[in-house]
């Protein structure tokens, strides 16, 4: 199952969210697409293409977006 996530962009001078079709593969993890390619839009993301991330709701001033927060254990399972 895919939901969208949203992934913290870097070196823009204020808080700015790539929106992404990321799957679900765990109660709050997901795995970002490894067939993006950020620099294509001039973007670095903090959380490349192919990685597992944990993601939390966050309040933006455009309402609660889940937002990828830190990359996922990998040693852990989900329960």
């Amino acid at each position: 199952m895919t939901e969208r996530i949203y992934i913290p962009l870097l070196d823009e001078g204020t808080n700015v969210w790539r929106p992404v079709e990321a799957q679900k593969v765990g109660p709050d993890t997901y795995l970002i697409p490894t067939g993006l390619d950020p620099k294509a839009n001039g973007e670095e993301w903090e959380f490349p293409p192919g990685s597992t991330v944990v993601c939390q709701p966050r309040k933006t001033a455009d309402g609660t977006i889940l937002a990828a927060v830190r990359l996922a254990d990998r040693g852990r399972k989900a329960i």
